[in-house]
């Protein structure tokens, strides 16, 4: 079944250490395009989360939100920079000896001085934190697709409803084609008689003639058996998709509203006109909802 290229999936993990959360959003776009947001210090896990991504979406924007909470006391290590610390001590001593200043070098002074206490990050295990945002990461996706997947189902009832009815529409079209050389050949005959007032016997055969040319030009059994045709590609990728088909969708409506509008120009009847006005309304309603499937 088809899936549709909009969702949202969340996933979260914790190892009592750290809490990890993972949202992923998805809009339609024509390429699988991702885009993570991360703390940099874990950017090393990222090109795994691409291809963990990758490999469930084809097709879609997809941005990434990772965000990790630590919940031990701290992921740093205070240090104490002794060189810097002994020479603000040593030029302050002499700062306040050289002008005979008031006052004590306190600790809480010293320890305000830039570089003087230094953090040091705890270093990572890059493989027990790229498993702990993978773990996250997986379960977002689980979770995506499933709503991909019942929107796609949503996606296809309409899609597969338009199609009956553009199918009907179609059964109507041929009816009505059917007569329309007879009907312009009544037409020319009444507007002959009307000329020639009677004057004249109207010659048959001649309108026959003319009759059989008008049907020709206005011959479109090959464009609505194209349709048809077309119509039926379409329900068959949609009730048998086991991946990304939006592509064929979206040239199978291209080409049947190149079929359409061959059909409009031909069809020299305001009946036939008609439903084909109605037959490319729903062609549009049916481009419109390709575009969000993957």
């Amino acid at each position: 079944m088809i899936k549709s290229m909009t969702g949202f999936g969340r996933g979260e993990f914790s190892d009592g250490k750290r809490n990890v959360t993972v949202e992923i959003r998805t809009v339609n776009h024509r390429y699988c395009d991702i885009a993570v947001r991360m703390p940099r210090r874990y950017s090393f896990a990222e090109d795994k989360v691409r291809k963990t991504i990758r490999g469930k979406i084809s097709r879609g924007k997809a941005d990434v939100s990772i965000l990790v909470e630590n919940i031990t006391e701290s992921d740093v290590t205070i240090r104490l920079n002794e060189p810097v610390a002994d020479q603000y001590i040593e030029n302050l001593n002499r700062l306040k000896n050289e002008f005979r200043l008031d006052g004590e070098i306190s600790l809480s002074l010293i320890a305000q001085m830039p570089e003087v206490l230094k953090q040091i990050p705890d270093v990572e295990d890059e493989d027990e934190m790229t498993r702990c945002i993978l773990t996250p990461v997986m379960q977002a996706v689980e979770n995506l697709e499933e709503m991909r997947a019942a929107e796609g189902r949503k996606l296809a009832q309409d899609l597969l409803m338009r199609a009956d009815l553009i199918r009907e529409l179609v059964s109507r079209i041929e009816v009505k084609a059917d007569d329309v050389p007879r009907e312009y050949a009544k037409r020319l005959r009444d507007r002959i008689g009307e000329l020639l007032e009677g004057s004249v016997e109207i010659p048959e055969d001649r309108i026959m003639v003319e009759a059989a040319i008008f049907a020709d030009k206005c011959n479109i059994t090959e464009e609505l058996t194209r349709l048809k045709s077309h119509m039926d590609q379409m329900k068959t990728i949609i009730t048998e998709s086991s991946g990304a088909d939006g592509k064929k969708l979206d040239f199978l409506v291209q080409e049947m509203n190149r079929e359409a509008n061959t059909i409009g120009s031909k069809a020299n009847n305001l009946e036939i006109t008609s439903l084909m006005l109605q037959i490319k309304a729903e062609i549009e309603k049916i481009r419109e909802q390709v575009q969000n499937i993957e």
